[in-house]
């Protein structure tokens, strides 16, 4: 595939891990840009709460999502609907470190599209720009935009979006291949995005549903982007983008890691976690990662359901971090009892 920029900055693959909030915090995009990941983005930040309009824990919270993983470029997804906020929360974010700003309209949660930030913005393209213009005027570093098809099927307006927010400056645009009201149902529409792309020049990037290598090169043949985003496909999995980013350079289908990297892995993680976080909110944060760890480690060993249900809830109510490292080796050696060689077939991944 052709290279691909963000203004000056040129990445080493065409593969981005996709902002999730309470996910890709800095100890997730360090270890998923370790493993290969061409760009890595911050979870969804509130400018208001960055900027300190409200409690003083909401902008801790903020400022800790927006934290440099401390390996390659560093991208900070911003949220919200009032210009001045947007406008000194990008501010903030680059005096921070941030190298790329990317602005979100494509959030469906209810919590963020009710007050009229994310995919709400899709229903108002003229406030939208508003937005997008206080931050590129804000900041000197590039800016990047990630959107929806549109709010419902009626006004798929992503094309429109994406060649205003073109014609004020921004650099690269991300589309997942839903609209808002269909949140994450059904299966995303990989072709609509085609149009996107077919209305501008810079880089357009297919997200939704990306979680195999036959996934990503059908999303990119139906749409006609430059990059694919994995969101979910990486969850209990940091490898796979790295794994993607090399089959979309030389077509080789890598198997997933074998159960003793998994472990070490998700091991890692949980110590960057607890760091992160300290003990006692880092217990709480690190148990999706290590449930989806459980689950991918499980299918790779073609564990019974019965083990895997066992040693997740053992894992998962342990409340001291030795206790529950011990625990997860004991799973993973029990996984790897019930397939010796710990790998499942070339194409788990």
């Amino acid at each position: 595939m052709p290279s691909l920029s963000i203004g000056p900055y040129m990445l080493s693959n065409p593969v981005l891990l996709a902002p999730m909030s309470g996910v890709t915090d800095a100890a997730f995009r360090r270890m998923a840009a370790a493993l290969g990941a061409g760009l890595v983005v911050s979870e969804m930040t509130a400018c208001a709460a960055l900027a300190g309009s409200g409690r003083l824990a909401q902008t801790r919270m903020a400022r800790r999502r927006m934290a440099d993983h401390g390996a390659g470029l560093h991208v900070v997804q911003l949220a919200g609907y009032e210009a001045r906020w947007m406008e000194e929360g990008a501010r903030i974010a680059e005096d921070a470190g941030a190298e790329v700003i990317d602005i979100n309209m494509g959030c469906p949660a209810k919590h963020v599209a009710g007050g009229q930030s994310g995919s709400a913005l899709m229903r108002d393209l003229a406030h939208a720009l508003t937005l997008i213009e206080a931050v590129i005027k804000a900041v000197r570093v590039p800016v990047t935009l990630k959107m929806r098809l549109g709010w419902d099927d009626r006004t798929r307006n992503a094309p429109e979006l994406a060649r205003r927010a073109q014609n004020a400056g921004v650099k690269l645009v991300t589309v997942h291949g839903r609209t808002r009201c269909q949140f994450y149902k059904g299966r995303a529409d990989w072709r609509a995005i085609r149009a996107v792309k077919d209305a501008v020049s810079v880089p357009v990037v297919v997200n939704g549903d990306i979680e195999s290598f036959d996934d990503a090169a059908a999303a990119l043949a139906a749409s006609g982007a430059d990059a694919v985003m994995v969101g979910r496909g990486a969850q209990g999995r940091p490898w796979f983008p790295g794994h993607l980013a090399r089959y979309l350079s030389t077509g080789v289908r890598e198997k997933p890691p074998r159960l003793s990297e998994q472990l070490a892995l998700v091991s890692a993680l949980y110590g960057e976690t607890l760091a992160l976080y300290g003990v006692e909110i880092g217990l709480r944060h690190a148990r999706k990662h290590l449930s989806w760890a459980l689950n991918e480690a499980a299918a790779v060993a073609n564990a019974p359901e019965h083990l895997l249900k066992s040693h997740r809830g053992r894992v998962l109510t342990a409340n001291d971090p030795a206790c529950v490292l011990a625990l997860l080796a004991e799973a993973f050696d029990a996984f790897g009892a019930a397939h010796p060689e710990g790998i499942a077939a070339p194409l788990a991944s």
